[in-house]
């Protein structure tokens, strides 16, 4: 019995939390004394790489549907395992609670730790809205564990993977309308930065400078809840507790005052620095570091600093 690993690809490409989707499964196996599997698209590239973050075994499958018949297409090649990890994407979401009542499986979401214990399987998560964090247990014959992104980290093995190709069956419930793809961006579940604004930048036309700051750190861009419902940016952007739980190492919000949703969708962050006029701003209480003062100033020399940082290093 192995531990088995849905690994999520984007439009072919294999990226972060794909990696750390196989470290995690890589150390519970090892408590197990079991191999890994990782079920992967046939359509990703350089699946060979997962071998090197502990898969024992690669098997490819042809995704010939989607949401639901991907939950039936896993679920079908996971039978008999010791237990399946599924990484907390937005795709991750929907299809662990599938596979969860499908096998009649124990799920664990917004898991944030390793295997505490395996008999019965014991883990840290986030709950209510990742302000409290709880120990459960999971005593189901098989467990699945689907990880908050970015918070278990990825550990570099050597060794690789046994490549196959697999068949396996699956009906869609859903019909794929439209596909809208974002090229180019870094992927805000899986950003070690994020650089977030909200209405204090007071209009779309602004937001170049939070693009400039976001590419001088590497950073993925986000938005506070009102600046995407008035379509300044896409909802794709949105973090809080009704937008996209996120887990940066350093979280830059500029121009938002911090109210409690929006919170409960950062509050995981390592670092949070916060700039805003208002000193009262809610925000500056959670922060580690806090810069009162005008965004139109402050982030163009926050700007000008990290480059003639790079350029001396």
């Amino acid at each position: 019995m192995s531990v088995f690993v849905y690994v999520e690809d984007w439009d072919g490409a294999l990226k972060k939390a794909s990696f750390e989707a196989v470290s995690y499964a890589k150390t519970w196996a090892d408590m197990l004394g079991r191999s890994v599997v990782a079920l992967v698209s046939d359509s990703a590239t350089g699946v060979d790489a997962l071998g090197n973050y502990g898969a024992n075994e690669i098997r490819t499958f042809s995704p010939a549907v989607s949401g639901f018949g991907v939950a039936e297409q896993v679920k079908s090649m996971s039978e008999g395992g010791s237990g399946l990890v599924i990484s907390g994407t937005n795709f991750g979401k929907t299809i662990a609670p599938a596979v969860a009542a499908l096998s009649g499986g124990g799920l664990s979401t917004n898991t944030i730790s390793a295997p505490l214990q395996t008999a019965p399987l014991q883990v840290k998560r986030g709950a209510f809205s990742s302000k409290g964090i709880e120990t459960i247990e999971i005593h189901s014959e098989f467990p699945i564990i689907s990880f908050t992104p970015n918070s278990i980290g990825i550990e570099e093995r050597s060794g690789a993977g046994q490549i196959s190709s697999v068949s396996a069956q699956g009906s869609d419930l859903l019909e794929l309308v439209e596909k809208s793809v974002t090229t180019g961006k870094i992927a805000l579940p899986e950003a070690d930065v994020v650089v977030s604004a909200g209405r204090g930048l007071k209009g779309p036309e602004n937001w170049g400078m939070v693009e400039e700051l976001a590419d001088v750190l590497g950073a993925a861009t986000a938005c506070s809840k009102p600046v995407s419902d008035i379509g300044w940016r896409p909802h794709s952007e949105h973090v809080g507790q009704t937008g996209i739980q996120v887990n940066p190492n350093l979280y830059i919000a500029i121009g938002i005052s911090g109210a409690i949703q929006h919170l409960a969708g950062v509050s995981a962050s390592k670092t949070i620095v916060v700039v805003n006029t208002d000193a009262e701003a809610p925000f500056f209480k959670a922060a580690d570091y806090g810069i009162v003062g005008d965004a139109f100033e402050v982030v163009p020399k926050l700007v000008d600093a990290l480059r003639a940082f790079k350029a001396a290093q």
